[in-house]
């Protein structure tokens, strides 16, 4: 689905995958759409009415997740036949598969200079690879839990991972150690996405709340409840806001990504969780904001676009009477 945020206007249906979508993703440069299914493919779309679509095929199980690279040239894979699989934008092939994993493989994300993809698995480890040796440079165990997802923050020096065992965990990847840990949800933890800024993280759990954390004060500011589909406002970036950052200006600064050679190789090693952090739950009003579901056009996919996509599409601005 695809859904317009100005009033009045309708929500778009892909249709192409014959089985259940697992992952959605737009490139960072806006003209294409990942998405993963359990029908065992991965598939390209140009976001417009057309609905135009390839298909990539090479996982031989259900795919997971689906992550571009910043420059949009590269889409990064998992699956449940064990394998995180890179392939190529421009010419819609595989390059290569990471094949250490041992069980399935919930999630991959790229970092944000590219060089790096970290991975999670139902094994019960988070992996970090080096894309141009294509070696694990580095495997985190964790034996309470699996992650069912990772990611990098903004600047590229620290990983964050979801947990089965309700947890959240915040490494530091350039000195091989864990920062914080929040247990804080009553549920598997599903989801998790940085505030540009990195100071701040939000979680989403199968306990039906989201949590919003102070990354800087390493606690837990707000859980949020209610939610079908909701965008949320934030005031993170206020003035007021800014009186608590003062305390912390070095966090202000975005720090250097970490150079291989600082975290290259790594043994399997276990890290011991820090003191738990303790659950605030304000009781703030909220103002509901839900409206009527939107009317919705059913955009059929349609046959595979040509090579010359890659150069000649172009975004157009979707609009409805």
């Amino acid at each position: 689905m695809m859904w317009n945020l100005r009033p009045n206007t309708k929500a778009f249906r892909f249709v192409g995958h014959l089985e259940a979508v697992t992952s959605v993703q737009f490139s960072p440069d806006g003209y294409l759409l990942a998405s993963a299914s359990e029908d065992r493919t991965i598939r390209l779309w140009i976001p417009c009415i057309h609905g135009e679509s390839t298909s990539l095929k090479g996982h031989t199980a259900p795919v997971r997740s689906v992550n571009f690279s910043n420059d949009s040239q590269f889409l990064v894979t998992t699956s449940n036949d064990k394998s995180v699989k890179v392939w190529s934008i421009y010419s819609q092939h595989l390059l290569y598969s990471l094949s250490q994993h041992t069980h399935w493989v919930r999630c991959a994300k790229y970092s944000p200079d590219g060089r790096l993809i970290v991975s999670c698995s139902e094994d019960k480890t988070v992996k970090i690879w080096d894309i141009r040796n294509k070696i694990c440079i580095n495997n985190i165990i964790d034996y309470d839990g699996f992650a069912n997802y990772v990611d990098f923050n903004p600047d590229g020096t620290c990983i964050v991972s979801a947990g089965s065992d309700h947890t959240v965990k915040f490494w530091d990847i350039r000195i091989n150690r864990l920062l914080q840990r929040y247990k804080v949800h009553r549920g598997s933890v599903n989801y998790t996405s940085f505030h540009p800024s990195g100071n701040f993280l939000i979680t989403a759990s199968n306990d039906g709340t989201l949590k919003i954390m102070d990354l800087i004060e390493g606690r837990l500011l707000y859980t949020l409840h209610g939610h079908e589909v909701l965008l949320w406002k934030t005031n993170f970036d206020s003035s007021e806001y800014e009186k608590v950052l003062e305390k912390h200006v070095q966090r202000l600064h975005s720090d250097d990504p970490p150079h291989l050679l600082d975290i290259y190789p790594r043994s399997p090693h276990r890290h011991d969780a820090k003191s738990q952090s303790v659950e605030i739950n304000p009781n703030f009003d909220v103002t509901n904001m839900q409206i009527l579901d939107p009317p919705v056009v059913n955009i059929a996919s349609s046959p595979t676009f040509p090579p010359s996509w890659q150069v000649s599409f172009k975004l157009y601005q979707i609009s409805t009477s």
